[in-house]
């Protein structure tokens, strides 16, 4: 079964889950751009993270692109049933992502339960 939202919800569920990160996290989050895409183009993926994280940055310069953490909409709703499971699948993938750009590794992730 796929709960399927629509965009406008799917954001909103993404705006609820990086606004539940602690207050001293986000403060911490530097140049970073959070999207909603249907789908990867070329892989089967929950969410990307895309930039140079925050523990690997020397001289990274104003004007540089921000690094993006994209939420891909489709392949999240097909793997929940219901509401519940979509925002829970929502919340992962956001604070999975958002770990990679403090430069935490998918290894750490899965031991801290977020993989």
């Amino acid at each position: 079964m796929v709960f399927l939202v629509d965009v406008e919800r799917f954001e909103q569920l993404v705006a609820e889950a990086l606004d539940s990160m602690p207050p001293a996290l986000g403060e911490m989050m530097e140049n970073i751009a959070v999207v909603v895409r249907d789908r990867h183009p070329s892989e089967d993926l929950l969410g990307l993270y895309e930039g140079i994280p925050l523990t690997e940055r020397q001289d990274y310069g104003a004007m540089v692109m921000p690094d993006q953490v994209t939420v891909y909409r489709l392949p999240i709703c097909e793997v929940c049933d219901d509401e519940h499971e979509l925002r829970h699948e929502v919340t992962v993938t956001v604070v999975h992502e958002v770990a990679h750009h403090f430069g935490i590794d998918d290894k750490t992730l899965h031991q801290l339960g977020w993989g």
